[in-house]
Parts: structure tokens; C-alpha cells; sequence
């Protein structure tokens, strides 16, 4: 469990310090930490969350008074725990933050309405073929999505009229009752926690800033892709929200089964059937490739099941070197539907063969 710093310390003030001393202090550290003065820069939104953290408690007489006596353990029996986020202290320092930043810098995220919020991602199935897997593709998607609305330029009001501070929490977005010693703030029920309603809604969104289009979006797909590939499109997701960056879509590839190819990682696998006579004598083959055919030499007494290899005609790697192999496996078809002078040579071609066979086991035997 981390131990928390001393208020006093994080401040830089001392322990008898004034208020107007510790305000200023405050404000110092607020402004060099402000997250819009430090974009994604996490260090420095902690110490700006424990800065405010530190003003809380030692702003507030009570609170002070409590730490003081007995320290970080005192405030937790009250039930205080700091901030959960940006929002709390913004809410909380709304009038302060006029006072520190002038003409809205922090001021603006009094309400939640001008809180940016990225937008959501999407997923979109794309089915493919295995050429195009292999080979990759340029083609153009349609989607559905949130994009901000032209006619109220994402503010949700109409054309002319401009949203209202919300008159039950005063423009703030929550609303407080008191407990005990402290305040529990909780959003407004009428604004919910937005800070302003917006009096005239856009005819077009209706008050949300953002419609419904369908776009259509090119995509290049690599060589190589297979099932399960996922592409990014970083941007093409939903428009943000007040202001916010778009999300991403991702593409979820799956590659139709070919008829001849089969895919083992960049390999690819095919069956080629031969005649028996192709079998026992030999012969030149045409093999289908992913880039057309190729000669295969069938050496004589190739036997059911045998493997050849064509090296570097599989699908290339889709980390963009090398390529994979064409696997080929023979397959020997019995003739069937033979004609009386096939029979008949085929018999005497099984005498020779028993004649042989005889004279083998009788050596064996021999021994």
C-alpha cells in the first residue's frame, strides 16, 4: 500500500501557513501541473490530483483541523478519500479555477459539456478470398456510424441558439448535501451531471450533437493476410465528442476455403491425382500454382502418398519477407472400366510380376 505525503509538504508550506498562503501555493502547482498544459503526461497528473488533494483538506478549517490532529488515518474515519478523477476536482475548485485561470483555462471543465470524450471504436467482418488473401486487396467498405452533426457544428442546439447553465446546479453538473462535517456531491438529477440543458435542440440530432451516416472507407489489404487478421484504420471510428479524436475501426478478416489450396501457416497444400501407368514409367505433370502452372517430373515407381515440393510458391509472409512452399501430394488412381486388351496385358503384366515374386521368396527360403 503506497503511503500518502504530507499535505504541508506537498504544498511546500509551512504547518501554521495562512490561507492565502496556501491558496497561492495551490495555484502555483495547479498551473504547472494542469493536464491541458501536460497532455498524456501521467506523472504530472498525479501530483496534480495530490495538489488538489492537499487544498481540500487544508483550505477547509475542519479538515484541517482533523489532519492536524490525527493525520491521514483522522480523515479516513470521516470518510474522505481524495479524488477519483479530474471531474471531482474540477467541480469541486469550479470557482477557484475562474479566479486561477482567467478566461477558461480549467475554468471550461466546470460542466461536463465541454469535456472532450473520444469516439468509439468499430468492428467491421470483412470475408475475403484465398487469391486475395494471398495476392492482398484494395477495396472499398461501407459503415454505419456516429459522425458530429454538420447543421449545429456538434453543439446540439439549433442554428441561432446556444445551451443554458442548468438551474438546478447552477451550471456545475452535481449537486451537494451535507453530511456531518463534509458535503456529498452527486450528479444533478436534472441535467444529469452535464452542467447545461440545451433549450433548443438541433432539429437534425436532436440535442446530441451527432447523426448517423454511412461512409464508405478504402482499404489495402496486405499479402498474406489469413483468418483472424486484424487491421487497423486508425481515425475512421466515431467522431468524438465535444471536440474529442475519432476512434478506430478494425477489420476482422476471414478467408473463404479454396478448392484446390489448402494453407498451412505460408505454406500451401494441393492433391494431384496420376494414373497408375504415370505411377510406374514416369511422366511430366502440369501443377496449378497460386501464379499459374508449373511442370512436376513423376520419377518412375512413385508410390501413393509420395510429396514433392515447389519451393517459394506459397503465400508470402505477411510480415512482408519471404514466402512459403507448394506442398504436392500424388495421389495413384486404379483403373477401372478396362478394355479385353487391357485386362489381358495386365495379366500377363501379374504373371511377370508372380513369376518374379516366386523367384524372390524361393531365395529368401534358401537362406
Amino acid at each position: 500500500m503506497t503511503t500518502k505525503r504530507d499535505y504541508y509538504e506537498i504544498l511546500g508550506v509551512d504547518h501554521n501557513a495562512k490561507e492565502d498562503t496556501i491558496k497561492a501555493s495551490y495555484r502555483k502547482l495547479a498551473l504547472k501541473y494542469h493536464p491541458d498544459r501536460n497532455p498524456g503526461d501521467k506523472e504530472a497528473e498525479e501530483k496534480f490530483k495530490e495538489a488538489a488533494e492537499a487544498y481540500e483538506v487544508l483550505h477547509d478549517p475542519q479538515k484541517r483541523n482533523i489532519y492536524d490532529n490525527y493525520g491521514h488515518q483522522g480523515l479516513q474515519g470521516t470518510g474522505f478519500s481524495g479524488f477519483h478523477g479530474f471531474e471531482d476536482i474540477f467541480s469541486s475548485f469550479s470557482d477557484i479555477f475562474d479566479d486561477f485561470f482567467g478566461f477558461g483555462f480549467g475554468a471550461g471543465r466546470r460542466s461536463r459539456t465541454t469535456v472532450a470524450r473520444p469516439g468509439a471504436d468499430l468492428r467491421y467482418d470483412l470475408r475475403i478470398s484465398f487469391m486475395d488473401a494471398a495476392f492482398g486487396l484494395e477495396t472499398e467498405i461501407e459503415i454505419e456510424k456516429l459522425e458530429n452533426c454538420h447543421t449545429c457544428e456538434a453543439t446540439g442546439c439549433e442554428p441561432g441558439t446556444y445551451p443554458e447553465d442548468c438551474r438546478q446546479c447552477g451550471g456545475i453538473g452535481q449537486i451537494s448535501r451535507a453530511q456531518g462535517f463534509f458535503s456529498i456531491r452527486t450528479a444533478c438529477p436534472r441535467c444529469r451531471g452535464e452542467g447545461r440543458t440545451i433549450p433548443h435542440p438541433c432539429p437534425e440530432c436532436r440535442g446530441t450533437g451527432q447523426v448517423e451516416r454511412i461512409k464508405k472507407v478504402s482499404v489495402k489489404i496486405p499479402p498474406g493476410v489469413d483468418n483472424g487478421s486484424r487491421l487497423r484504420l486508425t481515425g475512421e471510428g466515431e467522431s468524438g465528442f465535444r471536440g474529442g479524436p475519432p476512434g478506430d475501426l478494425y477489420i476482422f478478416i476471414s478467408v473463404e476455403p479454396h478448392d484446390f489450396f489448402k494453407r498451412n501457416n505460408d505454406d500451401i497444400i494441393c492433391q494431384v491425382t496420376i494414373s497408375f501407368v504415370q505411377a510406374a514409367l514416369g511422366a511430366d505433370i502440369n501443377i496449378p500454382t497460386l501464379k499459374g502452372e508449373k511442370k512436376l517430373r513423376i520419377p518412375k515407381g512413385t508410390q501413393p502418398g509420395e510429396v514433392f515440393q515447389f519451393k517459394g510458391e506459397g503465400i508470402p509472409s505477411p510480415r512482408g519477407y519471404g514466402r512459403g512452399d507448394q506442398i504436392i501430394q500424388v495421389l495413384v488412381k486404379t483403373p477401372t472400366g478396362l478394355t479385353k486388351k487391357q485386362e489381358s496385358l495386365l495379366k500377363e503384366f501379374a504373371k511377370l510380376e508372380s513369376t518374379k515374386l516366386s523367384t524372390r521368396i524361393k531365395k529368401v527360403f534358401k537362406h
